[in-house]
Parts: C-alpha cells; sequence; structure tokens
C-alpha cells in the first residue's frame, strides 16, 4: 500500500506522525457525557466486548455477569452513543453503539457529535495504538482493578481525515477484513471439526477398546453402548475417593484447571479471575484429578503433575488403588463426560448462567466402563498417540490463525491512523456474511443421559 504524500508530526509517541492534510480534534469536542437512566422502562441489556464492541447481551451466551435486579439505575444508550467499561479500557473494551438499550451504571456512556463517520471513530478509538493511552490514565492497586475518568479520556486529541476519505477507508476496511475474517472462519471451522474427532477417537477407545474381533455386549448405558464383553460397569465411588484439604496459609503455587491441562497461574500478573485470599484453597498433589463441577458447559477435567493449592470450589478425588487402576485412562474416560456433555443431565443450578453443578452424589454413582489394567493402559497409550497427531496439525492451524488476526489488527492500525493511504483504491462489492466467525451457537446442551443402566 501506498504512503500519504505528505505527513506532519503527532502529539503521542503511539502516533508519531499523521497525514498532513488530517484536522486535529480532542475528544472533548466530540464526546458529552450522558446520564440518562433506564427509570421504569423496559430496555434491551446491552454488554461492551473488548472483541466486539456494544452488542446485545442475550446475542451470546458466554457472557455470565449478573445484571442487577433492578434495572432502573441502568443508564440509557442510543445508536451512534459511545460506550465504554471503564475497568477494561486498557484492554480496548469500548465501542459505538449501533442500538438503543441500557448498560451498567458502572460504565461510561457518551452522546458523540461532529463531521465524522461513527464506525469510522468507532474502529479509530478500538485500534491497538489507542490502549497504549487508556492504559496510562488508567489507574489503580492492580490491572484488574484499573479504572479511567471520563475526564482523562476527554484529554485524548485524535486526527480525523475528511468525511468523505473516513467513508473510503470504512469501506476499504470491510472489504480487506471480510476477506482476512473468511479465511480466519475456515481455519476456525477446520479446527472445531479436528477437535470433534478427537473427541470421537477417545470416545470410541473408552468404550469400545482398541483390540480387534473381541466379543461385544451391551452395556444399558446410553452413552457406552455396546462394550466388549469382558469389561465390567462400576460407580466413580467403587475406584475412586473426593477429598480435600484446605492449605490454610498462602505461598503454594495456584493451579487452574484448562482444556489442555492443569496449569500453574501467574498471580502476580492480575489476570484473569483473581482471589483476594488463597489460604483458603485446597491441596492438590500429584496425581490427584482436579476438576470444575460448578459449570458443566465450560467446565473441565485434569490430572495434576503438581504439587499447589486450587480453588475450594472445585472438586479434588484421587483413585484408591493405584495397581489396579490406569489414571490416564480414566481422565479419558471423565473428559469424555465433559466433552459429550454427559455429566449435563445430571446437574443442578442455574444453566442460563453458567452455573449447572455436578454434585457429588450424582458423580460418585455415576457409572464407567472399567477393562482389565493393561487394557487400561493400552488405551490410555493409543488415545495419547492418536490425540498427539491432531493436536499437532491443531497447532498449526492455531498459528496461522494468530498471524491472520496479527495481520487483521495491524492492517486496521495501520489505515485508520494514516499510516497507509487507500484513497483512489476501488472497493468491490462483499458479503457480510463473510465478517462472521466461528462461535458458541447458544445451544443448552441437552447431554446423554448416563451412570444408570436401562438392564
Amino acid at each position: 500500500m501506498k504512503k500519504y504524500p505528505a505527513y506532519k508530526k503527532g502529539i503521542y509517541d503511539w502516533w508519531e506522525q499523521v497525514p498532513s492534510t488530517w484536522q486535529e480534534v480532542s475528544m472533548k469536542e466530540v464526546a458529552v457525557l450522558s446520564d440518562e437512566r433506564c427509570g421504569e422502562r423496559q430496555e434491551e441489556l446491552l454488554s461492551v466486548y473488548r472483541e466486539l464492541g456494544v452488542i446485545r447481551k442475550n446475542s451470546r451466551n458466554d457472557n455470565h455477569n449478573v445484571e442487577s435486579e433492578d434495572l432502573s439505575n441502568y443508564k440509557m444508550v442510543y445508536p451512534g452513543y459511545l460506550v465504554m467499561n471503564k475497568m477494561k479500557m486498557w484492554q480496548g473494551s469500548l465501542g459505538i453503539s449501533d442500538y438503543q438499550g441500557i448498560v451498567s451504571p458502572a460504565y461510561i456512556v457518551c452522546k458523540l457529535s461532529g463531521n465524522f463517520d461513527s464506525k469510522y471513530l468507532h474502529t479509530l478509538l478500538r485500534a491497538t495504538p489507542f490502549k497504549t493511552y487508556y492504559n496510562r490514565v488508567s489507574r489503580g492497586i492492580r490491572v484488574g482493578q484499573w479504572d479511567m475518568s471520563f475526564s482523562d479520556f476527554s484529554s485524548l486529541k485524535i486526527f480525523l481525515p475528511n468525511l468523505q476519505e473516513q467513508q473510503q477507508i470504512v469501506r476499504y476496511l470491510d472489504w480487506k477484513t471480510s476477506q482476512i475474517n473468511h479465511l480466519i472462519h475456515g481455519y476456525e471451522r477446520l479446527i472445531s471439526l479436528l477437535e470433534e474427532r478427537k473427541t470421537a477417537v477417545i470416545n470410541e477407545a473408552v468404550t469400545k477398546g482398541i483390540r480387534k474381533g473381541v466379543a461385544m455386549k451391551d452395556s444399558c448405558v446410553d452413552w457406552i453402548g455396546q462394550m466388549p464383553a469382558h469389561w465390567n460397569l462400576e460407580r466413580v465411588r467403587q475406584f475412586f475417593h473426593i477429598k480435600k484439604d484446605i492449605a490454610g496459609t498462602e505461598g503454594y503455587d495456584v493451579l487452574s484447571i484448562t482444556q489442555s491441562g492443569i496449569k500453574k497461574k501467574d498471580i502476580t500478573s492480575n489476570e484473569g479471575q483473581m482471589a483476594n485470599d488463597y489460604s483458603n484453597y485446597q491441596f492438590v498433589n500429584p496425581g490427584e484429578f482436579a476438576m470444575n463441577h460448578m459449570d458443566l458447559l465450560t467446565g473441565y477435567i485434569g490430572l495434576s503433575p503438581y504439587f499447589g493449592v486450587t480453588s475450594p470450589d472445585y472438586r479434588v478425588f484421587a483413585i484408591n488403588d493405584a495397581e489396579m487402576c490406569d489414571s490416564e485412562y480414566y481422565l479419558k474416560v471423565f473428559q469424555i463426560g465433559y466433552r459429550r456433555h454427559i455429566f449435563f443431565k445430571f446437574g443442578h443450578g442455574a444453566a442460563s448462567k453458567g452455573r449447572w453443578r455436578l454434585p457429588a452424589k450424582e458423580f460418585l454413582n455415576y457409572v464407567i466402563p472399567v477393562p482389565p489394567i493393561q487394557e487400561q493402559k493400552e488405551i490410555a497409550a493409543h488415545i495419547a498417540d492418536e490425540i498427539g497427531k491432531l493436536d499437532t496439525i491443531i497447532e498449526r492451524i492455531t498459528k496461522e490463525t494468530e498471524l491472520l488476526r496479527e495481520r487483521r489488527t495491524r492492517l486496521i492500525s495501520d489505515v485508520v491512523t494514516g499510516a497507509f493511504d487507500v484513497r483512489g483504491i476501488d472497493v468491490p462489492e462483499y458479503t457480510s456474511e463473510q465478517d462472521m466467525e466461528v462461535t458458541e451457537d447458544g445451544d443448552e446442551y441437552e447431554g446423554e443421559r448416563a451412570g444408570e443402566t436401562d438392564c
């Protein structure tokens, strides 16, 4: 892409030069604080996502923030209003709304005025370089509790091209990012299919075994179906026991349960959910299982390679007889409970709010297939080999996807800040559906009834 014919010096170290024809504008001239409250009106709830801007809260199922029972103090938002999550501005959590609705009273809401294209300004203020400014004016004890004031935001100065040029930039970025998004969508769909393949590999191995030509029998358990005739069915309580040993003091490694295993949490980074006090966390020893049984939709289970502590809300359990049970085999059996959502029908709570837990009684009565110990080891080794091959492919595709995202981010930043001149470029029509990326479909999983025999 070509550069502009001439540039002038910018006023920030993160925006060092701007096209000479662009005009300096202070956000004080553009944004006026709005404090209108909802009152008794029935308005749609809106949310601010750092990846998307302002969206309808009910349009996604991964927002588990609980709104107040009384919404009368929520702030009104109209199309064209700027909304900012002042506690997450350092992450770029802001956007210009396309919708009328209400947002948390903790958010900053502004009415905008001026000679600008709303989509251009939305893209400009969300561009990566601006996070440098938001970081510098956000204050607090630690990153996760930083806060930005409207006064500091309104001191921001921006540079704007004329309206026609803004609209050309918007058209150009819509076109180019739609192409990139289309590629990302394809890669993410491929990753999704590979993850489905991983589930199929694990499920086939732990329910049917890997030895060919063995006699089969009906397990009378829906999620297992036919299984080798020489296998047994037992309940979890026959082989495992739940334990809870509270640390009582701090200073231990904090362990998190992730989809890729149990990881040590960097509590010094202040990223993610943090606890004020880790002394009430429970011990986890190497070789013990830890599961997030509080959320059967997004939770998972891991086998710990570490000694440390994890949330007291999680479930830690251990094998009774290690000589008769292969931990890697049973890890895959339990992971299938999450991957196929088999645990879901045993849950209790509020699924719509991400609080669908698996009670201890239901877990201990859960029916599992029990092959001979040697077969357990063979199955675990087979799964590790097959999953390793699939993970290698997934890792390569994931890297390609991340490179595309970085390219998209850099493109947007370069064009909206004037690093490149897109005037005069003929922008073809594009299909808006290409902007779609793979997201959760929002279905509440019904799961499969398990743990009770039909025979």
